[in-house]
């Protein structure tokens, strides 16, 4: 198949420009993913840590504020419960999250209370007052139990609170009580709040985690998942490292770009060694680089698509001299006398119209010097083809090959549909040109090694090499092939016009007799009618025996 200089062109920047852009593509979307990544999860990383730093000063402050009030003189013996009582409903009125904020005594009695709840109830079984004695303690979320059904919940969820109690000690140093307090977990929505909220633009459809190093309880998080397990091996991560960030998959496949960070304490507090983990969907982190991808993917095309019609027409101007050239070589081969026309638009371009004008000078004082003339005995005058003598002087050697490689002889009997009409109407010239171009299209769509004859009229015989296995195949390839380019428009003298083809065909195998070939060449004549009668412009076999 050949193509022409404004598809090669054409197609060329298409193919150049488009290749680029995958390759834009992929280097700009695969950098930038990285960049987008480290940015992203560097973020994350540090909402994480800032999460986690956040609930550890908050427990740090709380802690040393129920410190500081256990240490007033107030709680020293002996006691006076309405000043205590007093103290504890300020330091709730102040500060909203001491849910409930008691003085126990040794034994665990509730002394004084914020609103007197738990008041003169015992206690002393509760790790609050237990790990208190002890000394600083800072227990874990866990859901009310006792209080459940003394504070108010407009919810109706499970109230969960976060215990802090510590030793009051008398001048001596002894133990005298514990200073109990409950802090609502509500506060631990507060600092996520105050976290998120100015990073909702830059951070869309995030969810945070606060994980319990106990039992990996979700302690916060979508509520759907509060109270669940984790079991994700960005825990191990988080609690073998500071702060940092990966990308990982769920259960479910999805792919998440997560920060985490450990909370290992705040000054003097050891912390309870809860997990941040904050997680955003891969798709949501990285469709901005999705979206400059298909920019560059929609460019890409539309660069594609501008240049390809640029090297239409700029391979259709830079042909055009190209064109008339090869239009004259063509009258030249059918023996018109008519000379090559110089182009001085290229260099190149007249370089090739000197050489040819000088090629065809020489030519035909060749032909003269030799004789060529004698030749024309075994062409056809009007398309140069070989004509039957010269069809039997190629099947004599041809026959010979064919035996000697044990490969068949396939014979292409062709005759023009629609020649008749062209001929009775445009004249017996323009007929004479376009039996010459069918000529010229009959001999592109064979090789070097095969013959194309004709045998008078719009009659032509085509014989190829063929393969012994697949001859009628192969044929049949190259039939369609003619068939498909005797179709194409030929333009003569402006005027453009159609005819089609109808081909018989017929096989010569290697096991044959060499006399054979005339009973093959009858078959494809007679296989010929048949494409005629099913209505043209089609392929007949016959097989030869």
């Amino acid at each position: 198949m050949s193509l022409n200089l404004r598809t090669v062109f054409s197609s060329a920047f298409v193919v150049i420009i488009s290749l680029l852009t995958i390759l834009l593509s992929y280097i700009i979307g695969n950098q930038s993913s990285k960049t987008v990544e480290v940015s992203i999860g560097s973020s994350l990383a540090e909402v994480a840590y800032q999460m986690s730093e956040k609930l550890d000063h908050f427990m740090w402050s709380r802690s040393g504020e129920v410190e500081v009030l256990s240490r007033l003189n107030a709680f020293q013996i002996p006691l006076d419960k309405e000043e205590t009582s007093g103290l504890l409903n300020q330091l709730k009125e102040s500060l909203p999250v001491f849910t409930w904020v008691a003085y126990l005594d040794r034994q665990g009695n509730v002394v004084s209370s914020t609103d007197n709840i738990l008041l003169n109830q015992n206690i002393s079984t509760r790790p609050v007052f237990m790990e208190g004695m002890k000394g600083t303690f800072i227990g874990d979320v866990h859901d009310a139990v006792l209080l459940s059904k003394y504070l108010p919940n407009p919810t109706g969820e499970p109230l969960q609170f976060v215990d802090v109690s510590v030793p009051v000690l008398d001048k001596q140093g002894g133990v005298t009580g514990v200073l109990a307090a409950h802090l609502s977990w509500e506060w631990s929505r507060q600092v996520e709040t105050s976290i998120l909220e100015p990073l909702k633009d830059r951070l869309q459809d995030v969810e945070l985690y606060v994980v319990s190093d106990k039992d990996h309880t979700i302690l916060l998080g979508p509520e759907d998942k509060v109270g669940q397990q984790m079991s994700s091996d960005v825990l191990k991560q988080a609690r073998s490292e500071y702060s940092s960030w990966i990308i990982e998959k769920d259960k479910d496949n999805q792919e998440y770009l997560t920060g985490y960070a450990y909370g290992n304490g705040y000054l003097n507090y050891p912390g309870l060694g809860w997990s941040v983990i904050i997680r955003q969907p891969a798709d949501v982190a990285f469709a901005s680089v999705k979206q400059l991808e298909q920019f560059i993917v929609l460019a890409g095309m539309a660069a594609a698509a501008l240049f390809g019609i640029l090297g239409w027409l700029l391979a259709g101007w830079i042909a055009r001299p190209l064109h008339h050239i090869a239009r004259t070589a063509d009258l030249l081969s059918t023996g018109v006398d008519i000379e090559i026309p110089t182009s001085h638009r290229y260099r190149d371009v007249s370089m090739l119209s000197v050489s040819l004008q000088n090629l065809v000078r020489n030519l035909t004082q060749t032909e003269h010097a030799l004789g060529y003339r004698s030749d024309k005995a075994n062409h056809d005058a009007l398309t140069g083809l070989p004509n039957r003598s010269a069809l039997d002087e190629f099947l004599k050697h041809a026959l010979v090959q064919a035996k000697q490689n044990r490969s068949s002889l396939s014979f292409l009997y062709l005759d023009l549909d629609g020649f008749k009409q062209v001929n009775d109407t445009l004249g017996h010239a323009f007929g004479d040109q376009l039996l010459q171009e069918v000529a010229l299209r009959l001999k592109d769509c064979t090789r070097d090694h095969e013959i194309v004859a004709r045998f008078g009229g719009d009659e032509f015989v085509v014989v190829l090499h063929t393969s012994a296995a697949k001859a009628m195949q192969e044929a049949e390839v190259v039939a369609a092939r003619i068939i498909g380019r005797i179709n194409q428009p030929i333009l003569i003298g402006g005027e453009q016009v159609h005819v089609g083809c109808s081909v018989g065909a017929a096989v010569w195998q290697p096991d044959g007799p060499d006399a054979d070939t005339k009973e093959t060449m009858r078959l494809a004549d007679e296989a010929l009618y048949i494409s005629k009668r099913s209505g043209k412009n089609r392929i007949t076999f016959e097989a030869a025996s």
